[in-house]
């Protein structure tokens, strides 16, 4: 039984896309990990920081860890920036 050109090419498209969208989905979860290593590091190199955003949530230091908002959903991430220092 022979296959038509068009379901072929079909076939070809979803594979294509499959693959793709695996790819985007490793891609947000790596942005995510380093998302994640990068407040750590934000953390670690500013010690004094109570408060800190990165233009798309709020973070607070409490007890040592980080408790932030949830981001907007059209928000562009920038780098970590302390809003309030201990003491402060």
């Amino acid at each position: 039984m022979a296959m038509s050109p068009c379901s072929f090419a079909q076939r070809h498209v979803f594979a294509v896309a499959a693959v793709l969208l695996l790819a985007v989905n490793g891609a947000v979860a790596d942005e995510r990990v380093a998302a994640e290593q990068s407040m750590a590091d934000f953390m670690n190199r500013n010690p004094d920081c109570m408060e800190f955003s990165d233009q798309c949530s709020i973070c607070a230091v409490v007890d040592g860890k980080a408790a932030c908002s949830t981001p907007s959903i059209a928000c562009i991430k920038a780098p970590y920036v302390c809003t309030r220092q201990r003491g402060d």
